[in-house]
């Protein structure tokens, strides 16, 4: 009789959970070893004072495929944001949005200056081809051509400055490069299932997300251990072993390394795990309650890029349970890694609302928390996905589960973590 595969998950973000359920429900007896207190990796929900703040900007795609498999999309109570976006510059805002969605808002849709009719018909026919395209071909079809965002853009005759004030902005939230230089399999693929699905929040914050999934390990049999630090992880005679820092060793018939990606590389030795980080930093603040930004549920996108951030997020209009009653929450994020202090990018975002907002003062927007993320996401220019590890390249019984091995996004976590289950489960009944 087989005994019991013993396998280690080191890390307990999304691909790490989505991993030890598929493991656990395998038949595999599953330990997570978690560094933090709590599980979740860069998805996680600080409260404060009645207050909800997701570690940086974060929403969730609810049609991409490995969510709908992996979460029960009901018992997270999904708030969505409306389709489109307000387009703010000095002393200006226009509306986009998507008229199947808000029928009301497609006169404003039409008469955007910032959007000719040009634009907005080769929009709808993206939306369109892409919606109907198979999401699996915008990585795996070998026949793509894989270039800039911006390229991309610009063959598809889209204006420049249709360009520069909606997609930069927008896409500079998404991949954190407002720049364009990021791969159009990044924009096809996210573009397609923004189309299908839109964007959410769970009504109690990101948060929600691990939370679940770790509801689920538990569920399934398999064991997370918080607080604990592995420094080593090694492989010999078709077993692994991992090293924490209080020098336990833990014996395994297999590891699944789905740490962040500079860790994973650490523990691996494999240099095919990128580490060129996008960073950013999110800023959330409080008005008073009468304070109406009339953008309702859409984000605000920077239509200029200049010291402003690249967009606002209503958070307390899209979901309100992440403020107290009667509070206004919104958040502020600047890509990259700002010299400016926390005081500074404030009065950045005070003075860019009353430029954005001339016939209203922001004296009492009040800064509640700055989340500055140094890896939020790891660099994705046009190739990269080509070169990224599988999930079996580390040597022996190790093996890697990581939005590194697919791409930058949960999408990408959720699928590597079932893709490593499916390997290791595989390797072990032999």
């Amino acid at each position: 009789m087989q005994s019991t595969p013993q396998v280690v998950v080191v890390g307990g973000g999304l691909a790490g959970l989505v991993a030890a359920r598929h493991l656990a429900d395998g038949g595999a007896d599953v330990a997570v070893l978690e560094r933090r207190d709590t599980v979740g990796g860069r998805v996680r929900t600080h409260e404060q004072d009645g207050y909800r703040f997701d570690r940086g900007f974060q929403v969730l795609f609810p049609a991409y495929s490995a969510v709908k498999r992996e979460l029960d999309l009901e018992a997270l109570e999904l708030r969505r944001f409306t389709s489109g976006a307000t387009i703010v510059g000095t002393d200006h805002r226009t509306v986009l949005a998507d008229p199947r969605q808000r029928p009301e808002l497609l006169p404003a849709t039409l008469a955007n200056s910032d959007v000719t009719l040009g634009d907005q018909l080769r929009l709808a026919r993206l939306w369109w081809e892409l919606r109907r395209t198979d999401p699996a071909a915008f990585f795996e079809d070998d026949h793509r051509t894989d270039s800039s965002i911006g390229r991309y853009l610009r063959k598809r005759g889209f204006s420049e400055p249709f360009i520069e004030r909606f997609f930069a902005p927008f896409y500079g939230g998404i991949t954190l490069d407002r720049s364009l230089s990021t791969s159009s399999r990044v924009f096809e693929y996210t573009f397609a299932t923004l189309a299908e699905g839109g964007a959410a929040v769970p009504a109690t914050g990101m948060g929600a997300i691990p939370a679940q999934l770790a509801d689920r390990v538990r569920a399934a049999g398999g064991r997370l251990e918080t607080g604990v630090d592995v420094t080593a992880v090694s492989s010999a005679d078709n077993s692994a072993t991992v090293t924490t820092t209080d020098g336990e060793t833990v014996a395994a018939d297999a590891v699944v390394v789905a740490t962040d990606p500079p860790t994973a590389r650490e523990l691996t030795d494999l240099e095919s795990i990128p580490t060129a980080a996008r960073a950013c930093v999110t800023q959330y603040y409080t008005l008073p309650a009468g304070v109406d930004l009339e953008t309702g549920t859409r984000l605000l996108l920077n239509a200029v890029d200049d010291d402003a951030p690249n967009h606002v997020v209503p958070h307390s209009a899209v979901a309100p349970a992440y403020a107290p009653d009667g509070s206004t929450l919104l958040s502020a994020t600047y890509l990259g890694e700002p010299a400016a202090s926390d005081d500074e990018l404030a009065e950045r975002t005070r003075l860019a609302l009353e430029t954005w907002y001339p016939d209203q003062r922001f004296e009492a927007l009040e800064t509640l928390r700055t989340d500055r993320i140094e890896f939020a996401q790891f660099d994705q220019p046009p190739g990269t996905h080509d070169r990224l590890p599988d999930t079996r390249d580390p040597e022996g019984a190790v093996y890697l589960a990581g939005d590194y091995t697919r791409w930058s996004s949960i999408q990408g976590a959720m699928e590597s973590g079932r893709v490593a289950a499916q390997a290791v489960l595989e390797d072990v009944s032999k």
